[in-house]
């Protein structure tokens, strides 16, 4: 849930301090692009995955301060619930060898993770909702150790006038509940991509991430269950977005607005747009002064990071304080295996690259409107999706991705230099997926029904299947 601050408590004149930085760092920032401030033309990828660590009964263990004393990793930190954590790895230059790399990567501390989660008699999963969670697990007794989600919580309440958070969610099954905090944001957890662009080219991929988010979704969806409910093939998209959901905004009730949202539109000429948008549109919830230079806009950074777009842009910095812009890829969930989220990975980075180097652009023949309808279908349906194409053209999901989008990927990849083995070994997971309709969702619901809705069983099995690493299109039902 992003970066740590030191207190909880915030007067007026901090509120009012902070929202003067912010407007001046929003102008600053402008300014540092249009004087060439993004330098940096390279390509680079990174990832973050959300896992749950769990007891051997499959119930949420919320153990991670412990946990993360005993691992020892920097690169390994809290979430919002003491039974999440969040693994990082360095980021990599795009090119041959990078999604071989990716995995070695993934594996090798995840299996560093899992080691020091036994030696606790715990166990670390990687699934969008954990099928055997309890309304009673997500209550603020299991809330992170972190001032931040303190502030999180009791700003979200304090914007609602007291209300409490509302979650509407019809599938198979409906999901109705109200509740006086914002707890339910912790039974998501996802594996989100980054992908550093250059600053020139960053319109067209932060448009092209968004287009291609349907699609991506379609083939990786993971969270078909929330207390025993069979709900949207992703109920992780939902969720999130009406757990942390305010209300109206200055007066302003579309749920474009959202502090979870796909957005409003397409950015016209470069994701700095979005940076005015959370000024002008988002109220401060951590109002806490930064001792960061005003150079390296910490205000305008911290206030981002409590706007979860599912693309997000966000500004950062390399070891010599050389600034970049990068894109955050927020549409998968957690798991089902390492290979298959590196697969899900090779599909977004070859399709965005493709898609942003498309003439005439991909934003002008597909509307706005069409790209997000084509999430939301995306998120319930999944696979027995239909998309709107460029073209104008409906498509079932299976057969698009099959005829057009894995061409375009593999296109995209050897364009950012992979060789064709590499892209074939990761793709080829994608499309053995498709082609056998096995999501990690599918295979959900589908054991569900074999073991007559014995959740903790059908979880015992999912585990089982993981732990082995074979991808999930394989796994036995």
């Amino acid at each position: 849930m992003g970066q740590e601050i030191n207190r909880t408590r915030f007067s007026e004149a901090d509120v009012q301090q902070f929202a003067a930085s912010l407007a001046e760092e929003t102008a600053a920032l402008r300014a540092f692009a249009q004087a060439g401030g993004f330098p940096d033309a390279r390509y680079v990828a990174g990832f973050e995955l959300e896992a749950w660590l769990l007891d051997h009964t499959g119930l949420p263990n919320p153990v991670n301060e412990a946990y993360l004393r005993a691992l020892g990793d920097p690169l390994v930190v809290p979430e919002l619930s003491r039974f999440n954590v969040e693994l990082n790895a360095p980021p990599l230059e795009v090119g041959a060898g990078m999604l071989a790399a990716m995995e070695e990567s993934l594996l090798t501390t995840w299996d560093t993770c899992q080691a020091v989660a036994h030696g606790m008699d715990a166990v670390l999963a990687m699934i969008g909702i954990l099928p055997t969670i309890r309304d009673e697990d997500l209550c603020l007794a299991n809330m992170s150790a972190m001032k931040r989600f303190d502030v999180l919580n009791a700003q979200v309440l304090q914007q609602r006038g007291g209300a409490p958070i509302r979650i509407d969610i019809e599938g198979a099954d409906q999901l109705h509940l109200r509740r006086p905090d914002v707890m339910l944001e912790a039974a998501t957890t996802s594996f989100q991509l980054h992908l550093q662009v250059p600053f020139a080219l960053a319109a067209r991929y932060y448009n092209a991430s968004l287009i291609s988010c349907a699609p991506l979704l379609a083939v990786a969806v993971n969270s078909p269950l929330l207390f025993g409910q069979r709900l949207w093939q992703e109920t992780r998209v939902p969720l999130f977005e009406q757990s942390v959901e305010l209300g109206g905004y200055n007066g302003l009730t579309e749920p474009s607005i959202r502090r979870v949202t796909f957005g409003r539109d397409y950015v016209a000429r470069s994701p700095l747009e979005l940076f005015e948008e959370n000024l002008e549109h988002y109220p401060v919830l951590l109002p806490m002064p930064q001792a960061e230079p005003p150079s390296r806009f910490p205000h305008l950074r911290l206030h981002n990071g409590a706007i979860w777009r599912w693309v997000r842009p966000l500004i950062g910095f390399d070891a010599a304080g050389q600034a970049h812009v990068r894109l955050e890829q927020r549409v998968l969930p957690s798991g089902p295996t390492v290979l298959d989220m590196v697969a899900n990975a090779a599909l977004y980075f070859g399709l965005v690259h493709a898609l942003a180097r498309q003439s005439p652009a991909a934003e002008s023949d597909l509307p706005f409107v069409d790209a997000r309808a084509n999430f939301y279908a995306a998120a319930r349906r999944g696979l027995q999706a239909e998309l709107t194409w460029l073209d104008g053209r409906r498509y079932p999901m299976r057969e698009w991705v099959l005829e057009a989008g894995l061409p375009l990927a593999h296109q995209g990849l050897r364009d950012f230099g992979l060789p064709d083995a590499e892209i074939e070994h990761y793709l080829g997971v994608v499309e053995a997926r498709v082609r056998s309709g096995q999501t990690g969702a599918a295979w959900q619901l589908q054991r569900l029904e074999r073991v007559a809705g014995d959740t903790h069983r059908m979880m015992d099995d999912y585990l089982t299947n993981q732990r082995s690493g074979t991808p999930v299109h394989e796994w036995d039902l």
